[in-house]
């Protein structure tokens, strides 16, 4: 049964193809030398002085008058990208410039494509509208610091729970000023120095998530789990098959033994049980998973692959493999509707400001945009599954705090990829908190956190709980700002 077609897959492969690959002597940076369309050679003199024209013009808000498309602002109101005095080229600040490139520029078709039409509507003054941006730098930078530091090649998304996006991260990046050409780009756009954060992937079994809530909904609460089961040709086993053999066969394993232990034979054999067309439907009604309408954020369509073409399918689909697609930012939302029981549109844009950033004069993207809910009966076990993950994971939060979380390790086209989606809730937080700012928001408020990590190898990694050493310093950057 044939759900989504495979353009999102084929689309994934095809950006693969064609990478920018990393300067050796600028760790986190593209090396630009090779690009011809997107370079311009100068000479020492002319580098030096427009080193220095781009740093003034990147650090100072752009006048009324210079301006003809508006500006972006962090969240506190630091100026992130501008016009510079030509009143054409696009010039990122610093020290901004590199953490957000890959999420802002036109040159990876970012925010200022996204929201262009905003940007070029002008103001009673004949400037463009500019935009107060959901992101911190200042949190922006530390993880990009963090992750360059560490050699994360991936991503880390942080959301709020009201859907805004706290951080949005991806390593490596680039300098942006250095792009002559600040056209698309398919390689800065979806390349090494892509954002990962927003393209499809197998999330391996950080979908066990919905899986879960899927068999207790169907009521099937107890399989019988072979460790490695011979099915279809190919056999399903779990991670553990070799290391553990003398645990299996478990002839009773639990579910909330099945999510806490990650056991891909118990998932697999729960969709069997179910069928392909109450799976589907589930996924669809209750994660807006496969919907036929994508998710539709300020930023741009969150868009969910899965198809089912036969019952291998149906039975890998449920640990997240097989041809099964999304991306950190869904898994942010995810993560966001298992702690609070409901999905919110993920989003970026705060507010329209005035050309110099300091007044409001129009509104953002809707908060609290509940578009997919839990049934309340299916809520708890979930809860219960995700605090026993989390406890292994050794993530240390202030008082107040709880934490939950799943983490996920998916073979995928590219190699593998692990994942840790938690959440460190506020445990005076309902999910239900309206912000006109977010200055005091690590006063009440709870952050869901995704890490991605797309060079496991690196790292002597095969399973994503062995990155929760990486997982806690990111934590340690988030909470209680």
């Amino acid at each position: 049964m044939k759900t989504r077609n495979l353009a999102s897959l084929a689309a994934t492969i095809a950006m693969a193809a064609s990478c920018v690959s990393c300067s050796s002597s600028s760790v986190g940076q593209a090396d630009l030398s090779t690009a011809e369309s997107t370079t311009a050679a100068v000479s020492p003199e002319t580098s030096a002085a427009t080193e220095e024209a781009t740093t003034e013009a990147a650090t100072q808000p752009v006048t009324a008058a210079a301006a003809e498309k508006g500006s972006f602002y962090d969240a506190k109101g630091r100026l992130l990208l501008s016009t510079g005095e030509d009143g054409k080229r696009r010039v990122s600040a610093e020290p901004y410039a590199v953490s957000f490139a890959n999420i802002i520029t036109p040159m990876s078709d970012g925010y200022d494509t996204a929201f262009d039409k905003i940007l070029t509507t002008p103001t009673a003054d004949g400037a463009g509208q500019s935009i107060k941006l959901t992101l911190d730098g200042d949190v922006q930078n530390e993880i990009y610091s963090y992750m360059e530091q560490n050699n994360i090649v991936g991503s880390v998304v942080c959301l709020r729970t009201d859907g805004s996006i706290m951080a949005q991260v991806n390593y490596p990046s680039y300098d942006p000023n250095a792009v002559a050409d600040q056209k698309y780009d398919e390689d800065l756009a979806w390349g090494d120095v892509g954002n990962k954060a927003f393209s499809n992937y197998e999330p391996g079994s950080c979908f066990k998530i919905m899986s879960e809530v899927i068999a207790d909904k169907h009521g099937i609460y107890s399989l019988y789990d072979d460790g490695t089961w011979e099915v279809g040709g190919v056999p399903i086993v779990n991670w553990d098959h070799e290391t553990n053999k003398g645990g299996y066969p478990v002839p009773d394993r639990t579910l909330s033994s099945a999510f806490v232990n990650s056991s891909n034979i118990f998932f697999a054999k729960a969709f069997e049980e179910v069928g392909a067309d109450d799976v589907l439907a589930d996924l669809s009604s209750i994660f807006h998973f496969g919907a036929d309408d994508d998710i539709q954020c300020d930023f741009g369509s969150l868009s969910n692959n899965i198809e089912i073409y036969c019952l291998d399918d149906l039975r890998r689909s449920a640990f997240g493999q097989s041809y099964v697609l999304t991306c950190p930012i869904f898994l942010a939302a995810l993560g966001r509707e298992a702690i609070f029981g409901e999905m919110v549109t993920p989003f970026v844009m705060k507010e329209i400001v005035s050309p110099d950033g300091t007044q409001k004069i129009g509104e953002g993207s809707a908060a609290h945009d509940v578009i997919a809910a839990i049934p309340p009966d299916y809520r708890q076990n979930l809860l219960d599954g995700m605090t026993g993950v989390g406890s292994g994971l050794g993530v240390q939060l202030p008082a107040g705090y709880s934490f939950y979380a799943k983490t996920g390790t998916a073979e995928g086209w590219k190699g593998d990829c692990l994942y840790i989606t938690g959440c460190a809730k506020n445990n005076s937080d309902d999910g239900s908190a309206v912000y006109d700012n977010y200055d005091s928001y690590g006063e009440n408020g709870s952050y869901v956190v995704v890490m991605q990590v797309m060079n496991p190898t690196d790292h002597g990694f095969e399973f994503a709980a062995q990155s929760a050493g990486l997982y806690r310093g990111i934590m340690n950057i988030v909470v209680g700002r």
